[in-house]
């Protein structure tokens, strides 16, 4: 009796309870095991994620890497680099191009008529490479979050679960690049290195326009020109001009930096430069003192077109005037100037101390209804213009369906874009890095110029290449190449603006 009576008292004793508290809460273990999964997919593609694949005559190595933007980078050591907007994605596809095979090389050298094919065996190459780091890659982040997984959880559920996640990010970031996959991107490559001194490597305008059309040749076209620029090792090969394109190089706001002369001029040799368009600031203060700062401009070998600033002075526009090659324009005046129509007109206000005057917008869009006003007259006289200069936006915008194009600065960064009727705008930044000025803010400014590419036909804007050199201080250098939008594959005819009177811009 005594024993069943202490039976029922140690059955009938509550089961202790646990504490919540001490419970794992569910967003714990949630954001814990996404760790896992984001650190173990990375630590798998780096440990076993690249490719090895030939290239045409070249070895490469690609690898995907995780990224905020996604997007295309191909490393051409020692040379530099190219960086594609591809597609959007969380991760990025490098592509190291590691060295020339010698004979693969030489036999495109001994079998010339093998180029014609080349654009074809790239284009096969660069699919079974793709083909193999997918796989390689699906192996990698699932090896490395279920190893990663296991040594963290120490069991095999977990472990499992951080791989399989693991694959589905890897497959909803590969589904994102192709939904966004852009193979035209190739037509406006940044680069970086010796590569952005090597314009052969862009190309002509013409060749962009006509044939640069599929990706499979852009890339072929990419593969054999640095196949030549390997060739010649360190040196770079010369660049053809192309009679098909007239080359302007558009500077603006150099306000009295000295080592923009010096820059100018290698941009005009290196890409045969056929005009200079200069849309003023190139003075600081506009004093007598500072003339002789323009004396260079003698010596660039090529025509000079001007306008006034709001830091030149009327002593500055006359000492300019005096020079041989130097075309200044204002009250809209227009010149003819290697085989293009430029008319301009100089800012109207005089602001050294950079001041802000009394009804400054007003005059601006005055000066722009005057500089419209003579190129409708142009039109008029059997004489349109190609290209109008301002110095200050407000003023270029004034003239929207006059011309085709219409150069500006004023606001030291560079930007394009397209007027309501049909006129672009393309404001180019400092090509002075902000003069002295630069040396008042924490970040240096850097240098900026464009090397625009007309039709010597039609004498329209067909590419233009937008470069910048790091500022005070920096040894960066970038040049990214832009097509005008409708010459780009598959777009209509070219647009012209309309013939109706002037426009004020919103």
């Amino acid at each position: 009796m005594p024993n069943r009576t202490s039976n029922r008292t140690r059955t009938a004793r509550p089961l202790p309870c646990l504490d919540p508290a001490a419970r794992p809460r569910p967003w714990r273990r949630a954001l814990g095991l996404t760790a896992v999964v984001l650190l173990g997919a990375w630590l798998g593609l780096l440990v076993v994620g690249n490719v090895r694949a030939p290239v045409g005559p070249m070895d490469t190595t690609m690898a995907l890497r995780p990224s905020l933007t996604g997007g295309t980078k191909i490393n051409v050591s020692p040379l530099g680099a190219l960086t594609l907007d591809s597609h959007v994605a969380p991760v990025r596809l490098d592509v190291n191009a590691d060295q020339l095979d010698p004979l693969r090389s030489q036999a495109l050298v001994d079998h010339p008529e093998r180029l014609s094919g080349l654009q074809d065996e790239v284009a096969r190459d660069v699919e079974h490479g793709t083909l193999d780091l997918a796989v390689r890659s699906c192996v990698a982040v699932v090896s490395g979050a279920t190893a990663l997984g296991l040594a963290v959880y120490r069991r095999p559920r977990p472990a499992l679960a951080a791989g399989g996640l693991a694959l589905v990010l890897l497959a909803a970031s590969g589904a994102s690049a192709y939904a966004t996959w852009n193979p035209k991107s190739v037509l406006e490559p940044r680069f970086s290195g010796l590569l952005s001194s090597a314009p052969s490597v862009v190309g002509n305008a013409r060749s962009i326009v006509t044939e640069f059309d599929v990706y499979q040749k852009e890339l072929a076209r990419l593969v054999t020109n640095v196949t030549k620029l390997y060739d010649v090792t360190s040196t770079l090969p010369a660049y053809r001009p192309d009679p098909s394109t007239i080359r302007v190089l558009h500077v603006s706001d150099i306000h009295l930096n000295p080592a923009s002369w010096k820059i100018i001029a290698s941009l005009v040799n290196q890409y045969k430069v056929d005009v200079i368009v200069d849309s003023g600031d190139t003075m600081d203060h506009g004093t007598a003192a500072e003339n002789g700062f323009l004396d260079p401009v003698r010596e660039l070998g090529v025509p000079y077109v001007w306008v006034r600033g709001n830091h030149d002075s009327r002593a500055t526009q006359r000492y300019l005037a005096r020079m041989r090659n130097v075309h200044v324009l204002d009250d809209g005046r227009a010149e003819t100037v290697a085989g293009l129509r430029f008319a301009g007109i100089g800012d109207p206000q005089f602001t050294p101390d950079r001041s802000a005057a009394i009804g400054r917008d007003a005059s601006e869009e005055l000066a722009g209804d005057r500089l419209a006003s003579a190129l409708r007259d142009q039109r008029t006289a059997g004489t349109p213009a190609d290209v109008a200069v301002a110095h200050e936006p407000s003023a270029a915008r004034e003239t929207d369906g006059e011309v085709p194009l219409v150069l500006c600065g004023h606001l030291h960064h560079e930007g394009t874009q397209m007027l309501p009727y049909g006129t672009r705008l393309r404001m180019e930044g400092s090509t002075g890095g902000s003069g002295l000025r630069a040396v008042e803010h924490g970040d240096p400014a850097p240098i900026e110029a464009s090397i625009l590419y007309f039709d010597r036909e039609s004498r329209r804007l067909q590419a233009w290449d937008a470069i910048k050199l790091g500022g005070l201080g920096l040894t960066t250098a970038e040049v990214s190449r832009h097509l005008a939008d409708e010459n780009k594959p598959g777009a209509g005819a070219t647009r012209t603006p309309s013939p109706a009177g002037s426009a004020t811009s919103p």
